[in-house]
């Protein structure tokens, strides 16, 4: 098993304090998580991307150049990047210019996105917002693996002998698929033989082991090889105690409010919106958020990998408000504690073949 951190740069009051930091200050901590999860052994970083809603990450790619500039060896990634509302040629540009920085480290993760008012913001239309992924999508294939690239579509201008500058460092970066509700996303990255990226944030198991097996199936139906369908899978957040009646008494107030603060009523009863385990018990014993002793930690990402088969875990530290400092040492303990017992009893090679491919 890899391990990712994700951040989404949330900027939302506290849910108990109601502290604000300054923005200059959250993305100072998020740079600086970047550099500690390098240093402890992370296999990657990653930077959401939102246009609507209590969040500083609606320039991903500006943040990862500073993250690139900061580390030489975690590998950076997106989550997602927003496909659907932005033009390909721009993020064709944007993302290979990082490859470069970053010397071949960055990997994208694709989707929709999670927050419907971005398509108003962007002048979309929000009923097509699947007929814009597929062909922004596609064309943003195009790009990087192809030069003098002529095309047409429905949704930009055609274009015609089109070579978009700089290449991408070492060739077309693997593109993941963002999954949270629809089989849309999984057929796309069947279709193309790429890899999914299971959200596993706020659903039951039930509901990403069905998209994830939807995607196997149709990966295979696309002809391609099953051994190669690559899964990652995220999480509803990382908090760590010693034991579990230690993890209720230190964060149960902290997880509960944070929990009604995100509460979206006009959403209520649509799957991936608001998560259905609302108490902190609930969210232990049957939630995708990762919450408790380590050996409860270990033993929930092992079963979720018995069901998914990924090769890649994702943890979020800084959604629940937790301090920096109490974030890195989140992190710590995790790459202590957790993480060599996963590696050892889920072994991947997601990233370690060195002649590229599969494992690159």
């Amino acid at each position: 098993m890899k391990f990712s951190v994700l951040s989404l740069i949330g900027h939302a009051p506290h849910p108990l304090t109601g502290r604000l930091p300054a923005p200059a200050d959250r993305f100072a901590e998020v740079v600086e998580t970047a550099v500690a999860a390098e240093r402890l052994g992370f296999d990657a970083y990653a930077v959401g991307e939102r246009h609507a809603g209590p969040f500083l990450s609606s320039s991903p790619s500006v943040v990862l150049g500073a993250l690139a500039a900061r580390t030489s060896r975690i590998r950076l990634l997106t989550g997602v990047t927003v496909v659907a509302v932005l033009d390909p040629v721009r993020v064709a540009e944007d993302y290979a210019t990082l490859t470069q920085l970053a010397r071949g480290r960055l990997e994208l993760v694709i989707g929709k996105g999670a927050e419907a008012g971005h398509f108003d913001l962007f002048g979309l239309d929000e009923e097509r917002q699947w007929d814009l992924q597929a062909e922004k999508y596609e064309l943003l294939r195009r790009l990087w693996s192809e030069e003098n690239v002529d095309w047409a579509g429905e949704f930009r201008p055609p274009l015609k002998d089109v070579t978009t500058l700089p290449r991408p460092y070492g060739g077309p970066p693997r593109i993941w698929h963002g999954s949270a509700t629809s089989r849309n996303s999984p057929e796309l990255a069947a279709k193309h033989g790429d890899p999914l990226f299971t959200a596993n944030a706020i659903q039951p198991r039930a509901a990403y082991a069905e998209l994830i097996a939807h995607y196997r199936e149709r990966f295979a139906a696309h002809g391609h090889d099953p051994a190669r369908a690559r899964v990652a899978a995220g999480s509803g957040g990382l908090l760590i105690a010693d034991t579990e009646r230690a993890a209720i008494a230190r964060y149960k107030d902290l997880y509960e409010a944070k929990v009604a603060q995100t509460f979206r009523p006009h959403l209520a009863g649509k799957a991936g919106y608001n998560t259905p385990f609302r108490t902190i018990e609930d969210a232990i014993a049957d939630g995708p958020q990762l919450i408790g002793s380590p050996q409860q930690i270990i033993d929930k990402i092992l079963g979720y990998h018995a069901v998914y088969g990924h090769d890649l875990q994702s943890i979020t530290v800084d959604g629940f408000g937790l301090e920096h400092g109490e974030q890195v040492e989140t992190l710590q303990r995790f790459a202590e504690e957790i993480a060599p017992v996963v590696r050892r009893e889920a072994p991947s090679t997601l990233w370690e073949d060195p002649a590229g491919g599969d494992g690159r």
